[in-house]
């Protein structure tokens, strides 16, 4: 019993001595992912609460920076996904209806391009299924690039890689999933234009 309260006295201390320092770093990550102060410091305190719990899985030697920042991914995205499963929220009592259908039918963005419309009846789960159906390396290269915005030396200390793989990495990735994209939208009678090379 006593070794074990050590053990995790011990696993407390080494948990505050090397992922504390990372707390800047990963609440620019989560601003970034979210858009919000108070939306990113949740993430990022949900992110030190799973990596504290499972800090015993953690390989010493390897990348703490990139294994945080995989539990604030994987926090991240569950979270919109369950945040896109809720129900609008509105105060009924000072809402007319005719608010409420002005509401639904509202397009913030104004009129799409026939490529976003073509593009934006690809589903969620489409993308994450082309994802996820790429080699880890490349799908992680994109993911960090053209989700997270992260520069291509920030993914290269991520990765643990030279920059140059980085760029390669997500080159290649990024046509293995337009390649991947646009296999699904041709199966499903989306019409995709072919880019003319020059």
């Amino acid at each position: 019993m006593r070794t074990s309260e050590y053990d995790e006295d011990e696993l407390r201390s080494r948990f505050e001595e090397q992922a504390l320092p990372l707390l800047n770093q990963l609440y620019a990550a989560a601003y970034r992912f979210t858009g919000s102060e108070a939306d990113a410091q949740d993430l990022v305190q949900d992110t030190f609460v799973k990596a504290f719990s499972s800090f015993h899985t953690f390989k010493e030697g390897t990348n703490l920076k990139a294994w945080m920042y995989k539990i604030l991914q994987n926090s991240f995205i569950n979270n919109y996904r369950r945040n896109q499963r809720r129900p609008a929220e509105v105060d009924a009592d000072t809402t007319t209806d005719w608010e409420m259908y002005q509401a639904s039918t509202h397009d913030p963005t104004g009129l799409k391009s026939a490529e976003a419309e073509a593009f934006s009846s690809l589903t969620d789960e489409v993308v994450v299924r082309a994802l996820k159906e790429m080699p880890d390396q490349y799908r992680e290269a994109v993911v960090l690039a053209d989700v997270e915005g992260f520069s291509y030396q920030e993914i290269a200390d991520l990765m643990g890689t030279p920059t140059g793989t980085v760029m390669s990495r997500i080159h290649r990735g990024r046509a293995m999933l337009r390649k991947r994209l646009a296999d699904y939208a041709r199966e499903n009678g989306i019409i995709v234009v072919k880019e003319e090379v020059n």
